[in-house]
């Protein structure tokens, strides 16, 4: 919201808000004291005052100057000239005060952020005179006289950039016109509500719009100079108001030209400026007007170009008509076509009626859906509407749909800026354009459109005030955007709330981490698959049903699909006892679950975390098991070192031997690896976190007896080690993990297969097994001591033979 100094107002204040007609009187009208006087002698013997505090005794419409209520800066000139047109008729000029001209140089350039917005803030006005009339009209009839009809015409020009806005409204008189349009952020209609509320016969209600007074300056957004003609029923005189953009003055003169008379209520032209001039197509300011002010409550005519189809004659083709000339006896008939002749005419612009000022008990579903259609271009019904008037401290009306399915290519729910709330006041259309502050983003696919008559805007009725009445309405707006989906949740037709689950279940999973004042709204309208319904999702209230009876907690577990979750190790203990779990499924949901903390006070508890209470604690038994194995636990610890933060023996195993659960306070091993896949992720809180495992051994598997009878009799076998290595690194991955060396692990697995597979089909080793085949060859083999002794038994030679 744009704000004036301290300074600027306290000068407004001290000076007046608008330049008096009287400030400055001419010194022919007044005492010829010139001791009294400053000024100077033309030739004609006429004194033009600059400052005087001399007393005036000239017509009743000029009055003494008062010193204390002026700034010495305007000047008032008596001329038959002006800057600006030269006319018979007598032309005053009249200067802006200083502060004033700052005030406007502001409007102009700063207050308004969108040029569309004059055109909105015209008709704003227009329509107010138009209401000033009905009103005053009740008591003083002969005001209708001339022109009864109460309607808005807007015509363009566009070849010369000329826009001329006329209402029939209550017009001004020479005064109002230079102490409303003289002064800035003087409002005629704060004053004509002032007027009505100290009237005893004032009416309750008003639907007066423009309460500012500078939204007739916005017209300087677009043009460069601005033209007010206005004819009052009071008075018999139409006066003409001339101002530009970059004039620190303007003129007042009587208009006294018959053509341009009018019965009564004010025109004003507007002279665009050369980049502007494409706001005087016709088809630009029909559009303007339908987005604008479509729900003003005074018709609002556009001329416009039409065009309507006739058939006319075609000459005949002189070389057909000599080639024909020998059927000249047989009646021919004539050639026409069709041809399309263009008119210019009025047309109605605004032709819907706002269906939120109606009774909802007279509004049918089919008219709801219709507007819904029209106002949001949308070719399927809602799910659900919710049509209401809020009263007491702050009054609007609303009407709140819930979309069929989200927007095409729109699938950013974290974008809180949306185009789906329509904000009127008073039926003037203000903006779309929010960024929070009607409905928090996790209900931005709520569309509806909300009518205030008293909300607090700033100047421009542009931007929201973050004020306690704002907060409200966002308070109510959520509270009937929340029964309106509770109602599609207890509908008869179960599909209503799968289709807007399957479209803003997300939405809301985002609302219980960003909200937490409306959990309990939030937490009945939610919905999980579990372990005994895996095929239809169910919701909170029905998981509290099937409860068991000494079961306190609501019991979960997150995975990234549901056949991950119902084969996790985790359930073994919890399928036996026969306890339904919660499969979290959706990345978004364990952090939802873990804002939500509870439900009807039943705590959420994660199954894959440390300590898990499942209602069957057995103390001696634990205190036995802990003295069996707490060997083989502290064993596996000094193995293992820092990779777990300590070894236990688990309750929540049946047929597994080993799980590697998270720590109490450390992320579990779903959300480790949501954290890895963040982009920005911090890679030293991850490390911290996944510090905080346990290992959980399960005492009646054999692999543990077996592991517990090789750490008493040999606690260094190398065996043994590497038997705890590989049943970590499984436990690693039947628990959601994810291992650190996936090589090095199947390199493991490898060894494992070979040595369960070893003589297993075969009874001879394969002939490339070089360490088998000597090892037999051994075997067979005599000792080589035996075989040289052998070799020594020879037959016996005679001597008589070697010769």
């Amino acid at each position: 919201m744009h704000r004036l100094s301290r300074r600027s107002v306290n000068s407004l204040l001290r000076y007046g808000a608008h330049r008096r007609r009287d400030a400055v009187s001419a010194v022919s009208f007044c005492s010829p004291n010139l001791n009294q006087m400053v000024g100077e002698k033309d030739g004609s013997g006429r004194w033009y005052s600059v400052l005087t505090t001399a007393k005036c005794s000239g017509p009743a419409s000029t009055k003494p100057l008062k010193m204390g209520n002026m700034i010495p800066l305007g000047k008032r000139f008596e001329s038959t000239a002006s800057d600006f047109q030269t006319t018979d008729a007598p032309v005053e000029k009249y200067e802006y005060q200083a502060e004033v001209s700052r005030l406007m140089d502001l409007i102009v350039n700063s207050l308004y952020s969108n040029k569309e917005v004059f055109l909105r803030e015209l008709i704003s006005n227009a329509s107010d005179a138009l209401d000033k009339l009905r009103f005053l009209s009740v008591t003083e009839p002969q005001l209708m006289e001339g022109a009864p009809e109460l309607d808005i015409r807007i015509q363009t020009d566009q070849d010369n950039g000329i826009i001329t806005l006329t209402d029939s409204g209550i017009g001004m008189t020479h005064q109002e016109l230079v102490d409303s349009l003289g002064t800035i952020a003087h409002s005629g209609t704060a004053k004509f509500l002032k007027a009505l509320k100290d009237s005893k016969d004032a009416g309750t209600d008003s639907n007066l719009i423009g309460q500012f007074g500078v939204g007739f300056y916005s017209a300087f957004l677009v043009a460069d100079k601005v033209v007010v003609s206005t004819k009052s029923p009071k008075s018999d005189k139409q006066y003409v108001w001339e101002g530009e953009a970059n004039s620190s003055s303007y003129i007042v003169r009587e208009e006294t030209d018959p053509e341009k008379f009018i019965p009564r209520g004010t025109s004003i032209k507007l002279h665009l400026k050369r980049d502007d001039k494409g706001f005087a197509h016709p088809e630009r300011i029909e559009r303007l007007v339908k987005n604008y002010s479509q729900f003003v409550s005074f018709p609002i005519y556009t001329w416009q170009e039409k065009g309507f189809t006739k058939e006319v004659e075609v000459d005949d083709d002189p070389a057909e008509a000599k080639k024909d000339g020998a059927d000249d006896g047989v009646e021919k008939k004539k050639k026409t076509k069709k041809v399309v002749e263009k008119y210019w005419d009025w047309e109605l612009t605004n032709e819907t009626q706002p269906i939120w000022l109606r009774n909802p008990k007279e509004v049918t579903t089919e008219e709801y859906n219709e507007f819904y259609k029209k106002a949001f271009n949308e070719y399927l019904e809602p799910l659900a509407s919710s049509h209401f008037t809020t009263e007491g401290e702050v009054e609007f009306r609303s009407i709140l749909y819930v979309p069929a399915i989200t927007p095409m290519g729109k699938e950013d729910i974290v974008n809180p800026k949306t185009k789906n709330i329509r904000l009127y006041v008073k039926r003037v259309f203000i903006s779309d354009d929010f960024d929070g502050e009607l409905f928090p983003r996790y209900l931005s696919f709520v569309k509806g459109v909300v009518d205030s008559n008293d909300l607090p805007l700033n100047v421009s009725r542009e931007i929201l005030q973050e004020s306690r009445i704002v907060r409200i309405m966002r308070k109510r707006l959520v509270r009937k955007a929340f029964d309106m989906i509770l109602g599609i949740s207890m509908s008869e037709n179960r599909e209503d709330y799968e289709k807007f689950w399957e479209n803003f279940g997300k939405h809301l999973k985002l609302g219980c981490i960003e909200d937490r004042e409306n959990h309990k709204r939030l937490a009945p309208l939610l919905r999980f698959f579990s372990s005994q319904s895996e095929e239809e999702m169910i919701s909170l209230d029905e998981y509290v049903e099937n409860m068991k009876a000494d079961q306190k907690d609501i019991y979960y577990i997150a995975a990234d699909s549901v056949t991950s979750a119902k084969n996790t190790p985790f359930l073994e203990r919890l399928y036996e006892k026969d306890l339904e779990v919660l499969f979290l499924v959706d990345p978004i949901d364990e952090v939802a679950v873990t804002n939500l903390k509870s439900y009807k006070e039943k705590n959420f508890v994660d199954i894959s975390k440390e300590d898990l209470d499942m209602g069957d604690k057995n103390e001696e038994k634990e205190k036995v098991m802990k003295q069996e194995f707490g060997h083989v636990c502290d064993w596996m610890k000094k193995r293992l070192g820092d990779k777990v933060a300590s070894v236990q023996v688990s309750n929540r195993l049946t047929s597994s031997p080993c799980v590697l659960v998270s720590g109490k306070f450390g992320w579990s091993a779903n959300m480790e690896r949501l954290m890895k896949a963040q982009t920005v992720g911090d890679s030293s809180s991850l490390d911290f976190m996944r510090s905080r495992r346990v290992f959980e051994i399960n005492p009646e598997h054999p692999i543990i007896h077996t592991l517990s009878a090789a750490c008493r009799s040999n606690s260094d076998d190398e065996e043994a080690l590497r038997a705890i290595d590989l049943l970590y690194d499984t436990a690693l991955i039947s628990s959601g993990f994810t291992p650190e060396s996936p090589s090095q692990l199947g390199g493991k697995i490898y060894e494992m297969m070979s040595m369960a597979l070893s003589n297993k089909w075969t009874t001879q080793q394969p002939a490339f097994d070089m360490h088998s085949s000597q090892t037999q060859e051994a075997e067979i083999v005599p000792d080589p001591q035996q075989q040289t002794l052998e070799a020594e038994i020879v037959e016996p030679v005679e001597s008589g033979s070697q010769k």
